[in-house]
């Protein structure tokens, strides 16, 4: 068997992707630059591993407790990622603001599964540089990622979050029930334990070449902000957030039924709310925009109207109805013009002229192309075209114009 499957050196294996990339760039397409201005690589092997590894304390024991029960004297380093912390801000923040005097703290656990895990196998190795006293790690599931629309994704986000903590080596952990029953959010970790016997492992992600090295870069980065202290943390936070909400508006963040895949027939109901009114909820852009629909009593209807190349123009209606659904909108597919509030054009770039000329003098209501295509921008404008849908647009303030116009 070893003679015909031999060891494969990191050399031939970048050689391999390299070809497979047939001359695109490496980073760009394969190197992932995380919000904490870590570089993930796409693989990891033995040599990648830190000198040193393992946890300074983690035997695979927590329990279930409620938010409650936090001692008042944790330090809340969770409350700095409900503001917006990166994951190295959260850790090395919290770790100035101890100075070796507090050992307990509450670390927010977000739904970057192997990041979250990585932050607290970090934070535990900082500590053990920083005092001889044990760590007690309680960590929560937040509320800056979970929405008032589709209480199943908050509850699948809370599943995986708890995971990382637990695998991450917490202590305590807590589940907030972000608009699921209660009895859900005290059945997760007995769920957890009892059924997945999660609280009979001890330290899983040990020995991970990608987790372990994961955890030294977040713990390098962590390090440098503690060492830097408590001075301008405010702005640099709202740095953060101002970045993650971008990315989220943009789209290049996905929130699961908030700015993509929503669920095109879901209307929150009156007084619903999220317990927290201290987090800076990434999904609020969105869901003021579909509520304003909603309360207004009218949803526009966009029409995707879809000629020519049939790939483009399914893919394009595609993107285009996952798009203004996230606004509440009623989207209706066609190959001819019909009533609507908003028409669509879905197309190849190569039609899209032809097709404005055609479309656009018998329309009644404003016309859009699904698409960027820039090299015919002005002609399409004079033609009559009124905005553009594509990737990368800023769809908060897309949605927010013409929910204005439309409602």
């Amino acid at each position: 068997m070893w003679e015909e499957f031999p060891p494969i050196s990191t050399a031939e294996w970048e050689a391999a992707i390299r070809a497979d990339l047939k001359g695109a760039d490496y980073t760009k397409r394969l190197v992932w630059q995380t919000e904490e201005g870590i570089a993930v690589k796409p693989y990891y092997r033995k040599e990648d591993l830190p000198g040193t590894t393992g946890q300074a304390r983690f035997t695979g024991e927590w329990k279930a407790k409620a938010l409650a029960d936090i001692p008042k004297d944790a330090v809340r380093g969770d409350l700095l990622h409900e503001q917006g912390a990166t994951s190295v801000q959260e850790i090395g923040y919290a770790l100035a603001e101890s100075a070796g005097k507090r050992n307990a703290f509450v670390f927010a656990v977000g739904s970057n599964y192997f990041m979250e895990i990585a932050k607290l196998r970090a934070v535990r190795q900082l500590w053990a540089r920083i005092s001889k006293e044990p760590m007690v790690i309680w960590s929560r599931t937040p509320w800056a990622n979970k929405s008032l629309y589709d209480p199943s994704a908050n509850l699948m986000r809370c599943t995986t979050e708890a995971m990382s903590a637990i695998f991450g080596g917490c202590d305590y952990l807590i589940v907030e029930a972000a608009r699921f029953p209660q009895h859900l959010a005290e059945s997760l970790p007995r769920l957890l334990a009892e059924e997945s016997h999660f609280d009979q492992v001890s330290d899983p992600a040990g020995g991970s070449y990608y987790v372990e090295s994961l955890t030294a870069s977040i713990a390098a980065e962590a390090w440098k902000v503690y060492e830097s202290g408590l001075v301008g943390r405010n702005a640099t936070i709202a740095a953060s957030r101002a970045a993650k909400e971008k990315a989220v508006a943009e789209r290049k963040r996905t929130l699961v039924g908030v700015n993509n895949y929503p669920d095109l027939t879901e209307t929150v109901p009156a007084g619903a709310k999220l317990s927290s009114s201290s987090a800076h909820r990434l999904a609020e852009p969105f869901e003021n925009i579909r509520q304003s629909v909603e309360k207004s009593g009218k949803r526009p209807v966009v029409l995707l109207l879809q000629r020519g190349d049939l790939k483009m123009r399914m893919a394009r209606a595609n993107f285009a109805l996952n798009f203004f659904g996230c606004a509440g909108f009623e989207v209706r597919n066609s190959e001819k013009l019909e009533p609507a509030d908003l028409v669509v054009l879905c197309s190849s770039d190569a039609e899209y002229l032809a097709l404005a000329k055609e479309i656009v003098p018998q329309s009644k209501v404003p016309v859009l192309v699904a698409g960027n295509p820039k090299e015919q921008i002005e002609a399409l404008r004079a033609a009559g075209i009124q905005d553009f849908v594509y990737v990368g647009v800023n769809a908060v303030e897309l949605l927010s114009r013409w929910q204005g116009v439309l409602v």
